[in-house]
């Protein structure tokens, strides 16, 4: 059997969310399924020695690179579909999402969330309008669908009119790296990055619908009743970073005590969560949340967002907030530091809620999903 898949997005060092997923997933289904020849297609050259992935699996780039509108259109709707046309692939597997139109095999769509069905004013106007336009008919074209939560799985239903049949869940995992670090290591990485202060946590692309400028408002507005060291850590790209965040941040009586580390190794990542007092991420939409679970695994308490998949996620493990709520926010953070009873108890339900997930539970869902593509 012959399955080309979309690797696109598997850029070494720069891999979030759906790259993740990518990695992850296929190092474990094509390691497991040696009788298979996966064909991984980029939209620019690769060296081969970046990945690690067995003999099965061809690299092949097609030009060309693919990282704005038009471009998207030109790769997906003809370069990238006339070569799968080409090949004679049994399956086509895109972990982004994204479909070209009329192959001649089945096609296994992952979608990850429609975001910008929602909140379509945190895209800029070339991307909004491609996606709104295109997501739809990847959804009409694709023999099925898969997606990493069963708020996401309704979500497609409701907006795109597939029936909840033609979509699996495949919850996402976290690297297994993610496991608490020793004292040694915590005091090391305090004393270099907060002068030995303790700090929240918050992980994520730097974007509009992270809700950064409401966690910028709690956290001030916790450090006003609070006379305390406690410091604000901002892991992730400053990818996106508008004016209103800007004026936010620069209106903050202790902005200096929120600091930016930019993009952290996953091992550096994994003392940074093991040393947090919490890891507050409170995205006003998320189709999963993979740093919740990163957090369980580190045994740090979380505090998320009581809207569209966290909760699910979470199922009870970490405390919930209004995102849109900065009292209930700053409220969630004064109750970590001051009730040790409940921080002990959200640690215990994280970490026997970390133990539902792992990748190799997601790899086993993608093949079954795959399965089901190849006899639908």
């Amino acid at each position: 059997m012959k399955v080309a898949v979309n690797t696109r997005l598997l850029v070494p060092d720069k891999m979030d969310g759906i790259a993740r997923f990518t990695f992850e997933t296929l190092q474990i289904i094509t390691r497991e399924h040696p009788e298979i020849e996966f064909t991984f297609i980029f939209d620019r050259k690769v060296a081969l020695s970046t990945f690690s992935f067995p003999k099965n699996v061809n690299f092949v780039s097609i030009p060309p690179p693919a990282r704005h509108p038009v471009l998207w259109y030109i790769w997906f709707e003809i370069t990238l579909r006339n070569f799968i046309n080409r090949n004679s692939f049994d399956l086509f597997l895109s972990p982004e999402g994204w479909i070209p139109p009329k192959l001649n095999c089945k096609s296994l769509a992952v979608m990850h969330d429609l975001n910008f069905e929602h909140h379509p004013e945190n895209i800029i106007w070339s991307h909004r309008k491609y996606l709104l336009h295109f997501f739809p008919k990847f959804a009409q074209r694709a023999t099925r669908i898969a997606t990493v939560s069963q708020y996401s799985k309704l979500d497609i239903s409701n907006c795109y009119h597939i029936h909840l049949n033609d979509i699996d869940v495949v919850y996402n995992g976290a690297n297994s790296i993610f496991q608490p670090a020793s004292e040694k290591e915590i005091k090391e990485f305090k004393e270099y990055c907060t002068a030995g202060c303790e700090y929240f946590i918050f992980i994520g692309t730097l974007h509009p619908r992270k809700n950064l400028e409401n966690l910028f408002l709690a956290f001030n507005s916790f450090k006003k009743e609070n006379k305390n060291d406690i410091k604000l850590l901002v892991v992730g790209n400053k990818k996106w970073w508008p004016n209103e965040l800007e004026q936010v941040y620069q209106s903050l009586t202790h902005k200096k005590e929120i600091l930016f580390m930019g993009r952290l190794s996953d091992q550096e990542l994994s003392k940074a969560l093991s040393g947090a007092v919490a890891l507050t991420y409170l995205p006003y939409f998320e189709g999963f949340g993979i740093p919740i679970l990163e957090a369980f695994q580190t045994r740090t308490p979380v505090i998320t967002s009581n809207v569209t998949s966290m909760p699910e996620v979470a199922n009870g493990a970490a405390l919930l907030a209004d995102p849109k709520n900065i009292d209930q926010i700053a409220n969630t953070m004064q109750t970590i530091i001051s009730n040790s009873e409940k921080r002990d108890e959200m640690i215990e339900k994280g970490t026997t809620r970390a133990k539902d997930f792992s990748w190799e539970k997601s790899a086993k869902l993608l093949w079954e999903s795959m399965q089901k593509t190849l006899k639908t």
